[in-house]
């Protein structure tokens, strides 16, 4: 479906754009535009790969213009521009707001005016019963993306939703890893609290899914084992020979949950589910829908919301299994080793 189409990706030079960047580089894609605001990753980018397939456009999802510019003649969109991080976004609400909400609708409504074949834009498991402004605003993100798909008839909008993505930016795996090799304590918050694991090639192949068998309107979720944080923690500690590395329990943040959750316990009840993933049908009401408050649904009754604590639970040995599954940890090893 790739063969000689033109690709996008906002948010490009993030760990999300630089996966989806590695998978299409070999492809029979015709050209992958990066699209971001950080010109030093993009340099970094054009440097490292060296390669005429990929155009790089400087711009903010913020501003409709240079959205547009680099939209026009795309088939297909990866929208994982985003501000992702929890503390940063509860003490400026307001950029959350512009990026993620307003960003999101200017690279929708520029899509759908260039009749753009396909767009998966980018969400997050704290969408899901937000408590913070980060997750507030990436469930607002996803009500634009579904009233936008009901709007167009050439464009396909669909959303993936993700839970702790091991490795990216703002994944606590990295910090945990450095203040270990700095033989700083591991600083954790609360050690009960339980996060979904996937790695980007998982995050990247949902993508992919949706891509290929997605309708408007449509959510995607994977199916993802979870652990709790004190799990994760002495996994990093075996894996890098250091199982007394001394760890500080500072208590849960402000915007922090206990568990977070892939899926509301309204949303299962119309979800369909699969070997590996559910799909979350949208709601296709329109306002004048009289049978719904007359008429009760007791499929919502009797459904529960698919959380970090009711998915598959991984110990300390599977969790190292995982966890050595990943590039990035057998890079840090390597160099490890090698000092």
């Amino acid at each position: 479906m790739f063969k000689n189409k033109i690709i996008l990706i906002t948010g490009g030079t993030g760990s999300f754009g630089n996966a989806v960047l590695k998978k299409f580089l070999n492809s029979d894609a015709k050209e992958i535009r990066i699209f971001s605001r950080d010109e030093k990753k993009q340099d970094d980018l054009r440097k490292k790969y060296s390669n005429s397939k990929i155009k790089f456009y400087i711009g903010d999802v913020r501003d409709y213009s240079s959205v547009l510019n680099c939209i026009r003649g795309c088939h297909y969109i990866f929208h994982a521009a985003a501000l992702k991080q929890v503390p940063s976004c509860e003490f400026h609400p307001m950029e959350a707001v512009k990026t993620n909400i307003l960003g999101t609708e200017n690279v929708l409504e520029a899509a759908i005016n260039c009749n753009v074949a396909r767009v998966i834009v980018l969400s997050t498991d704290k969408a899901v019963y937000p408590i913070n402004a980060m997750g507030i605003s990436k469930a607002m993100m996803e009500k634009v993306a579904i009233q936008k798909s009901r709007i167009t008839n050439k464009t396909v909008i669909n959303i993936t939703r993700y839970g702790n993505v091991m490795g990216s930016r703002g994944s606590v795996i990295p910090m945990f890893i450095n203040q270990i090799l700095r033989n700083q304590p591991i600083t954790i918050t609360d050690p009960d609290m339980t996060r979904f694991m996937m790695s980007l090639e998982d995050a990247v192949d949902l993508v992919l899914y949706a891509f290929k068998y997605g309708k408007a309107g449509e959510i995607f979720v994977q199916k993802s084992p979870a652990t709790d944080i004190k799990t994760l923690a002495s996994a990093l500690k075996e894996i890098l020979n250091t199982p007394n590395h001394k760890t500080n329990i500072i208590g849960t943040r402000h915007g922090e949950k206990l568990y977070e959750a892939l899926l509301s316990r309204e949303e299962m009840a119309r979800a369909q589910e699969t070997k590996n993933y559910y799909c979350i049908y949208p709601d296709i009401r329109d306002l004048n829908y009289e049978k719904f408050i007359d008429k009760g649904e007791k499929k919502i009754s009797n459904s529960r919301e698919y959380n970090s604590n009711n998915t598959v639970s991984l110990n300390i040995k599977k969790m190292k299994k995982l966890l050595l599954k990943q590039d990035f940890i057998k890079s840090i090893i390597k160099t490890k080793l090698e000092t």
